[in-house]
């Protein structure tokens, strides 16, 4: 597919995915900046608040981590000036070389999950990151335009497919064999097929325990990179990945957030308990 518009060249979110990692190791680090973190910062619950902690954990944490996993809702929650926070680490990220991932689960049809995919992943937006999350649950197909204009920008997608939330298996479980978590997962991996590692990835829950096996889910066979939350502080560890994921396990991004943001607000604290959360998972 030919690129949009005015678009950057750069290499594909697949490499410069597997580059970071070769880099710096496969964690990735959820900046969730929660009231209560907010709290224990010593930082008020305000966009000048918000800025300072996603800075500060850009600084400490982005040399050593292969990606940055701002949670877009709790930018939101402080209107327009929540967002422009957001911009500004997306903005500072980009110029660091630390790749984001805008955790935005977005998803709906036709015009309007193209302006999702413009403001997430077109060219120039003030809010796109080399990757969003994505809600499938509309149909996988309904995520076109997303999926189009990734490959054409150069950036990727995480399309949630087996999450650790107890409701998820009313949906995500549904079919057995024929599972909708399977059928998300086959579909993703249509998109990767071809040479280089893929820019469509899949959201599946650290700990889920062996319900990818039990679906007969082919993570292996995605040649794509894996979002895993749910390290440290909601329990998985490296037994719970090897678990989950087997032989997909090279594919992996495990993603920590709340174990590593409560080191801060110290710079020194924050990249020690990345590095160490990193060292343990390798």
């Amino acid at each position: 597919m030919p690129p949009e518009a005015g678009a950057a060249v750069r290499a594909p979110f697949g490499e410069r995915l597997a580059a970071a990692r070769t880099a710096r190791g496969s964690l990735c680090v959820g900046i969730d900046p929660h009231p209560g973190l907010l709290a224990a910062w010593g930082l008020e619950d305000s966009p000048s608040g918000l800025e300072r902690f996603s800075l500060t954990v850009l600084d400490a944490v982005g040399p050593v981590a292969a990606a940055l996993k701002p949670q877009v809702a709790l930018y939101e929650r402080h209107g327009a000036r929540g967002l422009a926070v957001l911009e500004t680490l997306l903005a500072r990220a980009a110029d660091a070389g630390v790749l984001t991932i805008a955790d935005a689960k977005r998803g709906d049809i036709g015009s309007t999950m193209q302006a999702y995919a413009d403001a997430w992943l077109g060219e120039g937006r003030p809010l796109a990151a080399d990757a969003v999350t994505l809600n499938p649950y509309l149909g996988f197909e309904s995520l076109r335009p997303a999926l189009d204009l990734a490959a054409a920008t150069g950036r990727g997608v995480f399309v949630l497919a087996l999450t650790s939330n107890p409701e998820g298996r009313s949906v995500q479980h549904v079919g057995g064999d024929a599972s909708v978590a399977r059928s998300i997962a086959h579909a993703a991996a249509a998109e990767n097929a071809g040479p280089g590692p893929g820019y469509v990835g899949l959201v599946v829950g650290a700990t889920v325990g062996s319900a990818a096996r039990d679906l007969g889910l082919d993570l292996a066979g995605l040649n794509g990179p894996i979002l895993a939350p749910g390290v440290g502080a909601q329990g998985a560890g490296p037994h719970e990945l090897r678990e989950a994921f087997g032989d997909a396990l090279p594919f992996v991004l495990p993603t920590s957030s709340r174990a590593i943001l409560a080191a801060g607000p110290g710079a020194a604290g924050l990249r020690e308990a990345a590095e160490h959360t990193r060292d343990e998972l390798a």
